[in-house]
């Protein structure tokens, strides 16, 4: 009887045990850290990949990881090849140094989790060092471009209405677009000039609101709104036309569209107004700690950008009154 020497096919490496306690870090961080919908996908696009990758390896076990695994993981994305654009023949674009950034984050936000929970017996990613991120300036609109953009439009249909007071809160109390999305009726307190918010981490914060802003919004919720809402409707202060709370890039583009019809150039970021709001405040005097308070920076750190645009603000102002200021 001939002897059979033809190698088996290796069997398939099942990924599940790796996914299962890559979901129990994911329900960590969205019920007990509270962390905003963008790191929990954040996290979770860059633990899947590094599973995928690890499958292919062979490895089907967190705790068969080493650090060598990182380190090759890492190489691997860094010279993955990004998907073609339209248009484009072929594609030579690598992975920024921003991505490889993200990558290391979760990698370590997980094993330090796994670790603490006793789930693995060592924190293997504890000796992945984050490189140093370019730290890029926040755009901002100028104060002429923020009268264009929250002038009022002769036409006052509830969307128009529900717009206006969007970007006028935005401005005028710095709040994320998440903030606003989630922002709901019972957080409103209009009479005393104040909203409170719910940022990052759960943490509650008390903005103050200013008198277009109050007026735009009372101007909203007593013609805009109530025909807006609709029978299953929640208790959000903004709504679509199908009174519905807003998804992110609907709220994004609604104020893109906005922004094109008061004839700004410029492309309006999600952040543009709130990197607006204190950006002004700062060049007005306002101290970096109040500014920081009413952004919910959790730490100075953060705030602190924006010196670097109230620094390029006091050159300009230098170079154009100083009499020797080009001598």
């Amino acid at each position: 009887m001939p002897i059979d020497d033809t190698t088996p096919p290796k069997p398939k490496v099942d990924p599940g045990r790796m996914h299962v306690l890559v979901e129990e870090f994911l329900q960590h961080v969205r019920h007990e850290r509270g962390q905003s919908e963008h790191t929990q996908r954040t996290y979770a696009a860059q633990l899947k990949r590094f599973v995928d990758w690890a499958a292919a390896q062979g490895i089907d076990n967190w705790r068969s990881v080493e650090l060598q695994h990182l380190m090759a993981f890492l190489q691997h994305e860094r010279e993955r090849a990004l998907a073609k654009k339209s248009g484009e023949s072929d594609s030579q674009r690598r992975l920024s140094s921003e991505s490889l950034y993200l990558a290391i984050a979760a990698l370590r936000a997980f094993y330090k989790y796994c670790e603490a929970e006793k789930l693995l017996p060592v924190d293997v990613a504890e000796q992945l060092s984050l490189p140093r991120r370019w730290q890029r300036l926040p755009k901002s609109l100028s104060k002429e471009e923020i009268d264009q953009l929250l002038a009022p439009l002769p036409s006052e249909e509830p969307q128009d209405l529900c717009d206006r007071a969007i970007l006028e809160l935005a401005y005028a109390s710095g709040l994320r677009l998440a903030e606003l999305i989630r922002l709901r009726l019972e957080q409103l307190h209009l009479d005393a000039g104040f909203v409170t918010v719910i940022g990052k981490g759960n943490k509650e914060r008390v903005v103050p609101v200013g008198r277009p802003a109050i007026a735009a919004l009372q101007r909203y919720l007593e013609c805009g709104r109530p025909q807006l809402v609709k029978p299953r409707s929640p208790a959000n202060v903004f709504l679509t036309k199908r009174g519905t709370p807003f998804a992110a890039v609907t709220m994004w583009l609604r104020i893109k569209k906005r922004a094109k019809r008061a004839g700004i150039k410029k492309n309006i970021t999600p952040h543009m107004l709130r990197h607006s709001f204190a950006t002004h405040l700062l060049e007005h005097g306002a101290d970096l700690r109040v500014i920081q308070e009413l952004l919910g920076h959790a730490n100075i750190g953060t705030t602190e950008i924006y010196t670097h645009v109230g620094g390029q603000r006091l050159r300009q102002v230098h170079e154009q009154y100083h009499p020797r200021s080009s001598v």
